[in-house]
C-alpha cells in the first residue's frame, strides 16, 4: 500500500469538505470573532454610575466581580501552563453572564519589580521599554485565547497616573496611627490633636507637646505611625545590592534571585505596620470563603499566642520575655538572648566573671570579644538556618547575670542564634527540663536543668537522668514554691493563671499576647519601583508630599543598577539608583510654609506595593480625583449577606502567594476601610487555587534538560540523539526545555480546542501533566458539533424544526443541569464531559438534529468554547451575540429518570434486576422486590433473617 502524502490529504479533504472544522477554519473564525468583540465592545462592563467612555446602561442586575492574580509579564512570553487559570474564569465568568449577572473581569499587569530591572542591567534597555513590550506580546498571546476582558479597565503598575494612588494609600497609612481603644487606623492629626490638648501625656517626657521641637514630634509620632522608618536588622544581599524580606531569603541563607548570601545589618529602612492588625488579620479569616488549607498558612504566619511578659532584673536594666509557659517560671536557669538584643552591649562587663566555665566563653578572652565573635557568625546565617533543629546548639556567655524574680536567683545570661529579635522580645527564659531547645543547650554548656512540670511518663524528676525534655500541657506542677507565691499541685492551666497574676502584683510582668507575624520591611534599594512621595529637611525629618505634588514620577538614569559589591562582604551599605540623579534627589518645595531644601527619599517600594489595591482600581480605572467612587467600589465589592466584610465574588490564582500578597493587601484594604475610604475591609471574599500544568522534564546522564519534544520513546524508555534519557514530571519551563506556547497549539488546532483541553484536564485545583497528544480529543468534540449543525460540503445549516423524540429530550435536560451545576461549582472538566455526552447521542442517533436541541447545546458550550459557539449561534440565524445570551434552564420533568435499576441481592449475589421509579419508597421496593418470582425461586421458601433496602437501587437479602 503506498504512502499518502500528508499535505495532499488534506487538500484531498479539503476538496471534498470543503466546510469542515480545520485548523484553518477555527483560525479564521477566532481571529474574525475576536475583531468583533472588541469592535462591539460585547465585554464593557457598566458601572452605576456609567461613567466609563462608552458604558451601556447598567440594568438591575446581581454583579458578579471575577479577578486573576496579577501577572508579571516576562520577556519569555507564556507557556501553556500560565493560562490555566486566566482560561478558568473566562469560562466562569461568561457563565455568569449568561446566567444574569453583571460581570466585572479584566486583567492588568503588574510592572515594577528585579526582573526588568536586571534585565536593563544587562542589555542597557530601559526598563520602561522591555516591560511595555513584554505586556504587548502577552496581551496579544491572551487576546488569542478569546478571553473576555474588559479592556478599558486594565492597567500597569507603572503607569504613572496607577502609581499616584499607590503613593497616595501609602501617605494615607504614613498619616494614620492605629487607636486600640476603638481598633481602628485614625488621622494621625487626631493623635497630635490629643498630645497637644494634654488629653494624652507624650511618652518619654514630662515635657508638654507644644514644648518638643519639630525633630522631637516627629521621632514621637514614628513611634506610632502605621508606615514608618526605623533602623532595625535586615536581610542584607550585597550581590543584589538591596535589602530583602524575610520571604526572599532561602533556607540556605541566600537570596531567592541570583543566590547570593545574605547578611544581617541595621538600616534605616520603610516598614508597615501590619502587625497591630494582627488580630483582625485572624478574626476576620473566619469569615472568608478560602480554602482551609490557605487559612492555616496564614494563621500560622500571623502566630498569635497568649502568655506572659515577666521582667528580669540585671545591673539596673531589665530584660523582658515573653513566654506561653510561665507556670515553669521556675524552672527557668539561664537566659538566652538574640546576638543583636540591643541591651547586651550594656550590660556585658569588661573582664569574665570569677569561677566562669571554659565552655561558656568560645575561647576569648573577655566577654566582649565573645560576643563580637559570635555577632558576626550569627550574622552570616538566615533567620530558617538560626531555628533549624541543629544536632550541635552554640551560643556564648556574655559574663552577665539576671535575676529569676519567682526565686531571686542569679541565673547566667547567654546569647545563642537559635533566637531572633525579630520574634517576641528577642530573649527567652530558658526552661531546659521542659523545652527541647534548651534542653540541648543546656546539655551542651553543662547548664542546671531543674524538672518543675511532673513527668507522666515515668522517668522520674532527677532531670539529669534523662535523655530530652519532658513537654507537657496536663501534669502538675513540682519543685514551684518562693517567699511570695507557689504552684506546686497544681495543674498547667491553673498555675498559668495563678503566676500571671502574681506577676501582675508584683510589678514584674503581665499576662499578655503575642504574634509570630513581624512588621512588613517596605524598602528596596532598586530603581524600578514606586519611588516614595516623602521628602527630608535639613534635619532629618520625613514630609509628605501633598497630593498635588502626585504622582511623583520616576525619574531618568544612566544607570539602573543599585551598587552591588563582593557577595560576601557583610560589612557594606546599599547605594541606590536613585541616589545618584543629584538634581533629582536635592530640590526646594513649598510644602505649605515657604520654599525650603529637601532630599528625596531614594529607596523604592517593593513589588508587592502595586498589587495591595490593584482591585480597587479595576473598579474605577479613570478616576482622578479619588481613588474610587464610593457608589462605585459599594456596588462591585460592598458588604452583602454571607458575605460582612466585602470583598471580590472570586478570586483566583497560585496557593504560592498564600501569605505574602494575600496577607499584605488584606492590611491595606482594612486601613482604606478604617479611614473610610472604602466598604469592604478584605479585598477578596472567595480565593480558589488552580493546580499546575506540569512537563515531563528529560535529562541526559549530565543531568542538564534536553528538549522534550525531540526525546524519542520506545518499548518504555526514552532516549535524545540515540542518548538514554531519564524522564520526571515537573514544572513547565524555557529553561528545563519542556515549554509548550498556546501559539503552538492555537496554530495546530485552534483556541477553542486549548480552551477545552486545559478545563478537560481534570480538576481545577489539583496539578496535572500536559500530553500534546491528548489535545486532539477535544479538537475532535468541536468537529463533531459542527457536523451536527453544518453541512462539511455545503457549509448549510442542517438542524430542522422537528420536535426531539423523548431520548433527545432526556439527553438535552440531563446535560443542561449538569452543565449548569459543574460551571457555577468551576468544575470544567465535568462539564466538558457531560456535552461531550450530549453530542455524542446526537451524533449516534444520525439524522438532523433538532433546532431546540441543537441551540441550547451551542449555548451550553458558549462559555468554554466562544468562538465557536459564536459562529454557529449566528448561523443558526441569530443577531445578537452569544455571550449575552441566557443560559439554557432543564425542564425537571426530563432530568429525573423514567426508571432506575434497582439491584436484589441474596447472600451478596445478585439475583434479580428490576427497573423502577427513582421516586419509590422504602416500602414499596420491599413488595416489589420479595414478589418478584426469581427472588421468591431463589428464597425457596426460606425466611428472612435481615432485609435491607437503599431505595430505589438495592435490596439486600439476608435469609434465615
Amino acid at each position: 500500500m503506498s504512502e499518502t502524502n500528508p499535505a495532499a490529504a488534506a487538500a484531498m479533504s479539503a476538496e471534498a469538505a470543503p466546510h469542515r472544522y480545520t485548523a484553518a477554519m477555527a483560525a479564521e473564525i477566532e481571529a474574525r470573532w475576536q475583531d468583533f468583540w472588541d469592535a462591539d465592545g460585547t465585554y464593557a462592563t457598566p458601572n452605576p454610575k456609567g461613567d466609563l467612555a462608552g458604558d451601556p446602561v447598567l440594568v438591575a442586575k446581581p454583579k458578579k466581580f471575577i479577578m486573576d492574580m496579577f501577572p508579571y509579564p516576562s520577556g519569555a512570553g507564556l507557556h501553556v501552563g500560565h493560562p490555566l487559570g486566566y482560561i478558568a474564569t473566562d469560562v466562569y465568568a461568561r457563565y455568569q453572564r449568561m446566567t444574569g449577572h453583571n460581570v466585572l473581569h479584566t486583567l492588568g499587569f503588574d510592572a515594577f519589580g528585579l526582573p526588568a530591572e536586571q534585565y536593563a542591567v544587562q542589555t542597557g534597555t530601559h526598563p520602561r521599554v522591555s516591560t511595555e513590550a513584554n505586556i504587548e506580546n502577552m496581551k496579544a498571546q491572551l487576546r488569542r485565547l478569546g478571553l473576555g476582558h474588559d479592556k478599558r479597565r486594565s492597567f500597569a503598575t507603572i503607569d504613572p497616573d496607577y502609581y499616584k494612588w499607590t503613593q497616595w494609600i501609602f501617605l494615607q497609612i504614613f498619616n494614620s496611627w492605629y487607636d486600640e481603644e476603638a481598633k481602628k487606623a485614625r488621622p494621625i492629626a487626631e493623635l497630635v490633636a490629643r498630645f497637644a490638648s494634654g488629653e494624652r501625656p507624650v511618652p518619654g517626657t514630662t515635657r508638654a507637646w507644644g514644648e518638643l521641637s519639630e525633630t522631637e514630634r516627629a521621632a514621637v509620632l514614628g513611634e506610632y505611625r502605621l508606615a514608618y522608618a526605623s533602623d532595625a536588622p535586615v536581610n542584607w544581599c550585597p550581590g543584589l545590592g538591596t535589602v530583602l524580606a524575610n520571604e526572599e531569603v532561602t533556607a540556605e541563607g541566600r537570596s531567592e534571585r541570583g543566590n547570593f548570601p545574605v547578611f544581617k545589618a541595621k538600616l534605616r529602612q520603610w516598614n508597615m505596620r501590619i502587625t497591630a492588625y494582627a488580630d483582625r488579620l485572624l478574626q476576620d479569616l473566619e469569615e472568608l470563603d478560602w480554602p482551609e488549607a490557605i487559612k492555616l498558612q496564614q494563621r500560622n504566619w500571623i502566630g498569635r499566642s497568649e502568655g506572659a511578659r515577666v521582667d528580669f532584673p540585671i545591673d539596673g536594666e531589665r530584660i523582658t520575655v515573653f513566654t506561653t509557659r510561665p507556670d515553669t517560671l521556675f524552672g527557668a536557669t539561664y537566659m538566652v538572648l538574640a546576638p543583636e538584643h540591643p541591651l547586651v552591649e550594656k550590660f556585658t562587663p569588661s573582664e569574665w566573671p570569677e569561677g566562669t566555665h571554659e565552655a561558656w566563653t568560645g575561647g576569648h578572652a573577655t566577654p566582649a570579644e565573645a560576643v563580637a565573635a559570635y555577632r558576626a557568625q550569627a550574622a552570616a546565617k538566615s533567620d530558617v538556618e538560626r531555628q533549624a533543629e541543629a544536632k550541635d546548639k552554640t551560643g556564648v556567655f556574655t559574663g552577665a547575670f539576671a535575676v529569676n524574680p519567682a526565686n531571686n536567683q542569679r541565673i547566667p545570661v547567654f546569647i545563642a542564634d537559635y533566637v531572633l529579635m525579630g520574634y517576641g522580645t528577642g530573649a527567652i527564659m530558658a526552661v531546659p527540663a521542659h523545652d527541647t531547645r534548651d534542653f540541648a543547650f543546656a546539655r551542651a554548656f553543662g547548664l542546671p536543668i531543674r524538672c518543675v512540670v511532673e513527668p507522666t511518663d515515668g522517668r522520674g524528676t532527677d532531670a539529669s537522668t534523662w535523655d530530652d525534655a519532658f513537654v507537657s500541657h496536663d501534669a502538675e506542677i513540682i519543685n514551684s514554691a518562693g517567699a511570695d507565691v507557689t504552684l506546686d499541685g497544681l495543674g498547667v492551666t491553673d498555675a498559668k493563671a495563678r503566676i500571671t497574676e502574681w506577676l501582675q502584683g508584683a510589678g514584674v510582668g503581665e499576662g499578655t499576647v503575642n504574634f509570630r507575624l513581624r512588621d512588613w520591611l517596605f524598602s528596596r534599594q532598586r530603581y524600578w519601583g514606586e519611588p516614595f512621595p516623602i521628602v527630608y529637611d535639613e534635619d532629618g525629618v520625613a514630609h509628605a508630599l501633598p497630593e498635588s505634588m502626585l504622582p511623583l514620577e520616576l525619574p531618568e538614569v544612566e544607570d539602573y543598577s543599585p551598587r552591588t559589591f563582593d557577595p560576601d562582604d557583610a560589612d557594606t551599605q546599599p547605594e541606590t539608583p536613585l541616589s545618584r540623579n543629584e538634581e533629582w534627589v536635592n530640590v526646594t518645595l513649598d510644602l505649605g510654609n515657604g520654599p525650603k531644601k529637601y532630599r528625596r527619599e531614594t529607596n523604592t517600594m517593593p513589588n508587592w506595593a502595586g498589587s495591595c489595591w490593584y482591585e480597587f482600581r479595576y473598579l474605577d480605572p479613570h478616576n482622578e480625583r479619588e481613588l474610587v467612587d464610593p457608589e462605585i467600589e459599594q456596588y462591585w465589592m460592598g458588604p452583602r449577606e454571607g458575605r460582612p466584610h466585602g470583598g471580590v465574588d472570586l478570586y483566583v490564582g497560585g496557593a504560592e502567594h498564600a501569605v505574602l500578597h494575600l496577607l499584605y493587601a488584606r492590611f491595606w484594604s482594612k486601613v482604606l476601610y478604617d479611614l473610610g475610604h472604602v466598604s469592604s475591609a478584605e479585598p477578596f471574599h472567595k480565593l480558589f487555587n488552580q493546580g499546575m500544568i506540569q512537563a515531563y522534564v528529560y535529562r541526559d546522564s549530565r543531568g542538564i534538560a534536553v528538549p522534550a519534544a525531540e526525546v524519542e520513546e520506545r518499548d518504555g524508555a526514552y532516549s535524545y540523539q540515540g542518548e538514554k534519557v531519564t524522564r520526571l514530571l515537573g514544572k513547565m519551563g524555557k529553561s528545563l526545555k519542556n515549554a509548550v506556547t498556546p501559539d503552538e497549539i492555537c496554530a495546530e488546532y485552534g483556541a477553542d480546542t486549548l480552551r477545552l483541553y486545559e478545563m478537560a484536564m481534570g480538576p481545577l485545583d489539583v496539578s496535572r501533566p500536559w500530553d500534546t497528544r491528548a489535545v486532539v480529543g477535544q479538537f475532535r468534540l468541536l468537529q463533531r458539533l459542527w457536523r451536527n449543525i453544518v453541512d462539511e460540503t455545503t457549509g448549510q445549516v442542517t438542524v430542522t424544526g422537528a420536535e426531539p423524540d423523548e431520548d433527545a429530550l432526556r439527553a438535552l435536560h440531563k446535560a443542561i443541569d449538569g452543565v449548569r451545576q459543574d460551571l457555577g461549582g468551576l468544575r470544567f472538566n465535568t462539564a466538558i464531559a457531560k456535552v461531550t455526552e450530549l453530542n455524542n447521542h446526537l451524533t449516534k442517533t444520525g439524522g438532523a438534529v433538532p433546532r431546540s436541541v441543537a441551540e441550547p447545546l451551542v449555548l451550553m458550550i458558549a462559555p468554554l468554547a466562544p468562538h465557536i459557539a459564536e459562529e454557529l449561534w449566528r448561523r443558526l440565524g441569530h443577531t445578537d451575540s452569544v455571550v449575552h445570551q441566557d443560559f439554557p434552564v432543564a425542564d425537571p420533568q426530563y432530568v429525573v429518570d423514567e426508571a432506575v435499576t434497582c439491584v436484589v441481592q441474596i447472600k451478596g449475589k445478585v439475583k434479580a434486576r428490576l427497573e423502577v421509579s427513582p421516586a419509590i419508597s422504602e416500602e414499596e421496593l420491599e413488595k416489589v422486590a420479595l414478589s418478584d418470582e426469581r427472588v421468591v425461586a431463589a428464597l425457596g421458601g426460606a425466611g428472612i433473617r435481615k432485609l435491607i433496602v437503599r431505595a430505589p437501587k438495592l435490596v439486600n437479602i439476608v435469609p434465615a
